[in-house]
């Protein structure tokens, strides 16, 4: 699973070209103020055979990971073991106020968010990842208030954010100014099928690309890194897409 071919120097220069002509043609890629639901590509969600993944196939607590809406932004796939029930408004860094759906599933436990962390944009990569879902408590000791005896949280070890997944992923601690962005999703009970279909939050992800768009094109080997996900887009538990796992 790791990256093989270096990118040589013509394809190099594509990448800058594309990347910056995205953004020119169209600026509303990175000027998208409101945190309410964007509806994006309906996307199934698949296992790495081109399967539909089903909520039977996943491990309550275990991370995986998918790209949505673009097919270089990842995003964290999560079973909680618990219905996540909407909560109150959550609220983007320039105050844009919006609601979160909740869990979706049988149980509706499932959640989706964004795996960039909303201070600095630590990212999971194939090489490591310094943000995962946390299940159990950090301490071992499930009493009290605090969230590493309370388990069930997103932490970022690089500068040390967490977030809350049975809340929208609202911040608990550290310097984050606000939640990830939530994706949303919807539950096909027939066939037992998951789909994403749109993002909450402003535009982290725009933003993620503006600031990493060429380290995302050499990780990826892609002159695009703009392309929508579209029809399908691959689920991988993140112990196996990332070699490391920091946190």
């Amino acid at each position: 699973m790791a990256d093989s071919k270096p990118i040589d120097r013509r394809k190099f220069l594509k990448i800058c070209a594309s990347a910056g002509a995205a953004v020119a043609a169209s600026p509303s890629l990175i000027s998208r103020a409101s945190g309410e639901l964007r509806a994006g590509e309906r996307v199934r969600l698949v296992d790495a055979g081109g399967q539909l993944f089903r909520p039977e196939a996943m491990t309550v607590g275990r991370s995986y990971v998918f790209h949505y809406p673009y097919e270089t932004t990842p995003c964290f796939l999560i079973d909680l073991g618990a219905p996540a029930e909407p909560g109150e408004d959550l609220a983007t860094s320039d105050g844009q106020t919006y609601s979160w759906s909740g869990g979706v599933g049988p149980k509706r436990s499932i959640v989706a968010f964004s795996a960039i962390c909303a201070h600095k944009m630590s990212y999971p990569t194939r090489s490591v990842s310094f943000i995962d879902y946390r299940h159990e408590p950090v301490s071992g000791n499930s009493e009290g208030d605090n969230w590493w005896n309370r388990g069930q949280v997103i932490y970022c070890c690089s500068e040390g954010s967490v977030y809350d997944p049975r809340d929208g992923a609202r911040v608990m601690a550290g310097p984050a100014p606000q939640p990830l962005a939530a994706v949303s999703l919807e539950f096909v009970e027939d066939d037992s099928a998951l789909y994403a279909t749109g993002v909450y939050g402003g535009a982290m992800l725009e933003q993620f690309l503006e600031k990493f768009g060429f380290q995302v094109a050499l990780a990826h080997k892609t002159d695009d890194v703009w392309r929508p996900a579209r029809e399908s887009a691959i689920v991988w538990p993140l112990d196996e897409y990332s070699r490391t796992g920091v946190c």
